[in-house]
């Protein structure tokens, strides 16, 4: 019922759903939302390359189909709609964008593609809400976008020649329907399912209670100063997802500033409730209970004997149980302990990653941040102020050498260096190496690749496919203890040098996971000139990284993430910024993707000189 206080708002008011397509049309009445269908003509011919995502192109496309009907219906009517609601859906491999098969035999070029294969759904969404002054059309723009991942099974051609004759592939993006036959090809789906079958139902519920729950009822009278408020205006103070607040006017789904100081309207206030602020300003607080509940020990313990009261778990982490019970109970607030009249016990999402000793778990990577990021971000004022490094350096060192203090401080902070990276690096070492198909190359070098989690992945992956892994001489003598038992071992095999001096082992692929946002500009043209002198034209560069938005609003980690590089002057970067940057050292990118993980993949080929 998520959408029923925002039909009522809308019951008097013209909407139409500027698309033909009848899942669009079954999915949005099934909710309740009444509306009119009116096809846009927009074709759809812009240009992918010019797009730096692929999620960008399908908003775009979503956006003119909207302004398409609307402008229209205006031209025609006078009056456009009072909304209208535009869609697009891709589907992407490998950054490659897979719409309507035109025949059979392209039907099976892209199911051939997608065969065995993990790909991602994006659906760009445009809701436009239309006002009138002196018959001129004035709109107000809003969009987003969805993205699903979905898994092919490892379908024969006869079971993929079977699905493309019963001609369900022609009129679907990707040549595959979800919702009808097309769902046998599927073995798993990550995500919203509904955006697979072409509209992101419960993201578009939000941005409409966003965009209309959030507005001061303007037919009501104002309230008389210690009286009941009327049942409609409760809805006004409802907690609200994201951006684009009453009174706001909303262009590409960000509120524009509202003037000069003190200009914001009173009403304003009361439509527009701090909540998003006071997360913010308690944000701190979630991370230092979770810092502390792993440090503790109660996530282990937990795994172990569950439920627990908070005096059973006090006695045994030997803590008071007043201080216990609080810290149980906020971390139950945070979704990560279940409490029940028994005790306390993990969340699915706890037991999977906080015990220190799963095969997932974020435990070392979070002791690392508590007594190491947090400290950095105790002296951000100053960190920003000084654009410099505020975390503390060994006795003699310099900037430059800041991922070496910690093997010099102690054999205990190296370690606890090293447990945190293989951790980070075990969540997106699959993502990573199978981003891109990489079987033609055969011999891999993952250039920092601390304890080769990665380079096992890509051995893993590709049978065919020799890693070696160069990293500082202080790293390469303690890898032996993170090395899996696996038979891929053989294959991956570990070399000591600084890539900065040092020769680089030969490779025809070169892999950066986590390495160019690390130093300033001068330090990464120096590693990339090394590594194109050693790539041979048509070799590939893979380089894994948090890739930002051009105008650098999204990605909300990699934006916080890039306080922290202050520390060595490093960066996160935009694709277009990471495109510029690889062209200028004769590497051509062939691609890019989002791996849903906290790093995106960028494969690059050398250019014959």
């Amino acid at each position: 019922m998520v959408l029923y206080p925002v039909i009522r708002k809308l019951r008097h008011q013209r909407v139409v759903l500027a698309s033909a397509s009848p899942r669009r049309q079954e999915i949005l009445s099934n909710a309740g939302l009444r509306f009119e269908v009116v096809p846009s003509r927009f074709k759809e011919k812009l240009n992918k390359a010019s797009f730096p995502t692929p999620y960008a192109y399908a908003m775009e496309t979503a956006k003119q189909k909207a302004l398409d009907v609307a402008q229209r219906m205006h031209q025609k009517d006078l009056r456009a709609p009072d909304i209208v609601i535009g869609a697009d859906t891709i589907v992407t491999l490998q950054g490659l964008i897979l719409e309507k098969p035109v025949d059979k035999q392209d039907a099976y070029s892209m199911l051939s593609r997608l065969n065995g294969k993990e790909h991602s759904v994006f659906t760009g969404v445009t809701i436009i809400r239309c006002t009138y002054e002196d018959s001129r059309l004035d709109m107000e723009i809003s969009e987003f976008y969805e993205e699903t991942l979905v898994k092919f099974s490892q379908l024969s051609e006869e079971l993929l020649w079977e699905y493309i004759h019963s001609g369900e592939p022609m009129d679907k993006a990707g040549g595959y329907g979800i919702q009808a036959l097309g769902g046998m090809l599927v073995e798993h789906v990550h995500g919203d399912f509904l955006n697979v079958v072409g509209f992101p139902l419960n993201h578009f519920c939000k941005k409409l209670a966003e965009l209309f729950l959030a507005r001061p009822p303007e037919d009501l009278p104002p309230a008389t100063p210690g009286s009941i408020p009327a049942v409609d205006t409760f809805e006004n103070l409802s907690n609200v997802e994201g951006h684009g607040p009453g009174g706001a006017r909303v262009q590409g789904d960000r509120p524009q500033a509202l003037g000069r100081k003190n200009s914001v309207p009173s009403r304003m206030v009361d439509s527009l409730p701090p909540t998003p602020l006071l997360e913010l300003l308690d944000g701190f607080k979630a991370s230092k209970a979770l810092f502390t509940a792993c440090k503790m020990k109660v996530f282990d313990l937990l795994q172990d004997e569950a439920p627990l009261s908070a005096t059973e778990i006090a006695q045994k982490i030997d803590a008071s149980e007043c201080g216990t019970a609080r810290l149980l109970d906020a971390c139950a607030a945070l979704g990560l302990l279940e409490k029940t009249e028994r005790g306390y016990s993990n969340t699915t999402l706890a037991s999977l990653y906080l015990p220190s000793d799963g095969k997932y778990s974020l435990h070392p990577l979070i002791l690392y941040n508590d007594e190491h990021t947090w400290a950095f971000f105790t002296q951000l004022e100053a960190a920003v102020r000084e654009g410099t490094s505020r975390h503390p350096q060994a006795p003699g060192r310099t900037e430059d050498s800041l991922f070496q203090d910690c093997f010099y401080q102690s054999q205990e902070r190296k370690l606890q260096f090293l447990r945190a990276m293989h951790s980070l690096g075990k969540l997106t070492a699959r993502q990573v190496a199978t981003a891109f198909d990489l079987s033609r190359f055969t011999s891999a070098c993952d250039l920092g690749g601390c304890t080769g989690t990665l380079a096992h992945e890509l051995a893993r992956a590709y049978p065919g496919l020799k890693v070696t892994v160069f990293d500082l001489p202080e790293v390469i003598e303690d890898v032996t203890g993170f090395q899996p038992d696996r038979a891929q071992a053989p294959r991956v095999s570990f070399v000591a040098g600084d890539f900065f001096q040092d020769s680089l082992p030969e490779a025809d692929l070169y892999v950066l996971s986590r390495i160019l946002r690390d130093w300033p500009d001068d330090k990464v043209h120096a590693l990339l000139s090394r590594i194109s002198d050693s790539c041979q034209p048509g070799g590939g560069l893979l380089v894994a990284e948090t890739v930002l938005d051009e105008l650098k609003r999204a990605a909300r980690p990699g934006l916080l993430q890039s306080l922290d590089l202050l520390a060595r002057r490093g960066r996160e970067r935009s694709l277009g910024e990471f495109g510029r940057l690889l062209l200028a050292h004769g590497f051509e990118v062939l691609g890019a993707a989002r791996t849903g993980s906290i790093v995106d993949v960028i494969l690059a080929t050398r250019a014959a000189p």
